[in-house]
């Protein structure tokens, strides 16, 4: 992989591991806190969006707008079903499960649709950071049978989205050519445009997570953006076939936030998992 795809990718990681714990850290918030932090990244990035649009060479076309439509409904879904993952189960089982099975689905079609052809160390590469979220996943604190199963779902359901969105991001700012600053900006207006039913018939709700949890909205409603438009970036100079696995680095620091600060346990399983991805990790870079 490219060196400068790669170093966009591992800093999204960090960036994207640290909102994930904001969020977990969120109890009860559903999709009114979703639509809290998406308001925040529509927000922050307007300003953006309108230096992009000025500096931008090309003009605007009717098919930008049809493809942050469509990343913004797939946004929504994903930030739904993620913050009710976090809400059933522990971050050990939710996030490695959605990151992993995220990357596992974009291989398969990146290579069986789009005919990419990563090369057999990026596949190697791929299989071994997989292979380090099931390890990883294995590793629940809950002693609650049905909350752990509740977990699995949400964390393979949201790992579908990821899928979904990932591809779909991957043709936007590749084939259809739209710049990602305002490819993502759009998308996050979508969201919050999208949420808004839901966020005025819960008013008096949504007064009660910003009063109680500001800081926690704010740095998933910043760092999201600003993690995701690495991936962006990079998607246009590395094929989605690696880029995509090279994400889960995140799981690494996700594993170790969930043992140091949300204490849960089977920090050795976690931890072994964590090396498997970091090989994983390590062949992609090389392919």
């Amino acid at each position: 992989m490219n060196t400068t795809a790669l170093a966009m990718v591992l800093v999204a990681a960090v960036v994207h591991a640290a909102w994930n714990l904001a969020a977990k850290r969120v109890s009860g918030g559903g999709p009114r806190f979703v639509w809290l932090y998406y308001t925040v990244s529509a927000i922050g990035m307007l300003p953006v969006i309108a230096v992009a649009l000025a500096v931008e060479p090309e003009r605007p076309q009717w098919t930008w707008l049809l493809a942050a439509l469509v990343t913004a409904v797939l946004h929504v879904v994903y930030g739904i079903v993620l913050q009710r993952g976090y809400e059933v189960g522990d971050l050990s089982i939710v996030y490695p499960l959605a990151r992993g099975t995220g990357p596992l689905v974009s291989v398969l079609v990146a290579v069986l649709v789009l005919g990419e052809r990563p090369g057999v160390l990026g596949l190697i590469g791929a299989f071994l950071v997989v292979s380090g979220v099931l390890v990883i996943s294995l590793g629940g604190s809950t002693g609650d049978a049905r909350a752990r199963r509740a977990g699995v779902f949400y964390g393979v359901a949201t790992g579908t989205v990821i899928a979904a969105y990932t591809l779909w991001d991957a043709h936007s700012v590749t084939s259809l050519g739209v710049p990602p600053l305002v490819y993502f900006g759009g998308g996050a207006i979508g969201q919050s445009i999208l949420l808004a039913p839901t966020a005025a018939r819960g008013r008096s709700e949504i007064k009660r997570l910003w009063r109680d949890h500001r800081r926690e909205v704010l740095i998933v409603g910043l760092a999201s953006p600003a993690g995701y438009l690495l991936v962006l970036y990079a998607l246009r100079i590395a094929p989605v076939s690696l880029v995509a696995p090279a994400r889960e680095l995140s799981i690494v620091f996700g594993g170790v936030a969930a043992w140091l600060v949300l204490r849960e346990r089977n920090a050795v399983r976690r931890l072994a998992g964590s090396l498997v991805v970091l090989a994983g990790i390590a062949a992609i870079a090389v392919a």
